[in-house]
């Protein structure tokens, strides 16, 4: 999930939380409001009220007045209490005989010699008749302030967070790994990103180098071994025209000769992936599929004969594969065909088919061998590791590292499914332009 979804759905998730707590708080909230507002409202009457009694006097000692519903009444009456009153609470009062719910201001003062007490009530129904209007309001208020504000969010995080993934698109994705290319800096206002920015291009650029000089030292190193490799090659060659070379001595060299055949391999192989790692390699040739794995077969069709191994590659005619190196290819399925009969049984079977997926194309290299340890697999195109298998059949194990490179290098993804003792399937997917029908 992105870091942007993850914001916006945390910004969401508090704040449906925070409506939750807001609707079940709502109800008191809105009375205690409509209380305070009553509240205030009789005791601006009660305020009107006196002021019309202290202008006017008082003309009769009772009076009582209630509205038609019901819902407010006004009353005043001689007080016999000796105590100050000034209250507004909850009260029950009967009148023509209903028994009504008010909130009720009472206050008592004296005028002249007496003392009275003045009431104004209004009803607990009429208070909260408006109680539910104002939270449905409210509610609704809420609803469009929270989609307002999740909205806001998502822009302001995409705003915010731009240019981290500007960063991650042209700094890590956008780029082909180790070759990163010349530095762009990420226009950021944001002092974070742009310390990301320049410690991602330090790191890149130290990867960079290091890669660098990995290829001109395997390159280097290639080169110069090929030389000395050949001249002893050469002097043990001419050593075996001499007559008077005993038995002992020939088969010594022979030896050195097998120990130099090794050793002028694993150099020429190495010189191989550095080449194509530096990208020495044209992409220029037009093949038929179906005529390149033939020419594979034909290459090592007497190992397939001796381990008694049936093969089949029904792939399709019409596929050419363009825009590819055919050597490099060829090396391709060399190796994983000969991996393929090299660590399969007697009599067994290798498969190769090829098939569309959505926009790509694969083709499939089956076998019925020993396959792969579920912990060897991660590690089977790592150059410097060597695997089981490759010690047990005297393997150099850079076969694989060289299928990997070669892959890289046509834009070729790799997937690989093995099972012990059951065999081995290495998935060539092609992307479109490599194959033209």
């Amino acid at each position: 999930m992105k870091l942007r979804t993850k914001l916006t759905l945390y910004n969401t998730i508090s704040k449906l939380v925070l409506v939750t707590l807001f609707v079940l708080l709502l109800p008191v909230l809105i009375r205690n409001i409509n209380q305070n507002f009553t509240d205030n409202k009789l005791r601006r009457q009660k305020k009107k009220v006196l002021g019309i009694i202290k202008t006017s006097g008082i003309k009769n000692n009772l009076y009582a007045a209630y509205s038609p519903l019901k819902d407010q009444f006004y009353s005043l009456d001689e007080d016999s209490l000796e105590e100050n009153l000034d209250t507004i609470r909850n009260e029950k009062r009967k009148i023509e005989g209903d028994t009504i719910d008010y909130r009720i201001l009472s206050y008592n003062f004296m005028l002249g010699k007496k003392s009275y007490l003045l009431e104004i009530g209004k009803s607990i129904d009429s208070i909260e008749e408006t109680t539910t209007p104002l939270q449905n309001i409210a509610f609704v208020v809420l609803l469009g302030m929270i989609l307002l504000t999740v909205l806001a969010d998502q822009f302001y995080s995409g705003y915010v967070l731009r240019p981290l993934g500007q960063i991650i698109k042209s700094k890590l994705i956008g780029n082909k790994f180790p070759n990163f290319g010349s530095y762009k800096k990420v226009k950021t206002t944001t002092s974070d990103f742009e310390y990301l920015d320049i410690s991602i291009h330090k790191m890149i650029v130290t990867i960079e180098t290091t890669f660098q000089k990995e290829r001109e030292f395997i390159s280097n190193a290639s080169h110069e071994l090929m030389t000395p490799v050949s001249i002893l090659q050469s002097k043990i060659e001419n050593m075996f025209e001499r007559e008077d070379l005993s038995d002992d001595l020939k088969t010594r060299l022979l030896e050195m000769q097998r120990i130099l055949n090794r050793l002028k391999s694993i150099t020429k192989t190495l010189l191989l992936i550095s080449q194509i790692e530096n990208e020495q390699f044209l992409k220029e040739d037009k093949i038929s599929l179906a005529s390149l794995l033939q020419e594979v077969y034909d290459e090592i069709s007497i190992r397939l004969q001796d381990k008694n191994i049936s093969y089949e590659a029904p792939v399709p005619q019409n596929w050419n594969l363009v825009h590819v190196n055919k050597f490099l290819l060829f090396n391709l399925f060399f190796n994983l065909i000969n991996n393929a009969i090299k660590y399969n049984h007697e009599n067994g079977e290798i498969k190769i088919t090829a098939t569309r997926e959505g926009s790509n194309f694969a083709v499939s290299i089956i076998d019925t061998g020993i396959g792969i340890s579920e912990e060897e697999l991660p590690y089977i195109f790592n150059r410097f590791k060597k695997m089981r298998q490759s010690l047990q059949q005297d393997s150099f194990g850079l076969g694989l590292p060289i299928v990997q490179s070669i892959a890289d290098f046509h834009g070729i993804k790799i997937e690989v499914n093995s099972e012990k003792n059951k065999g081995s399937t290495f998935k060539l997917i092609m992307p479109p332009f490599l194959i033209e029908i």
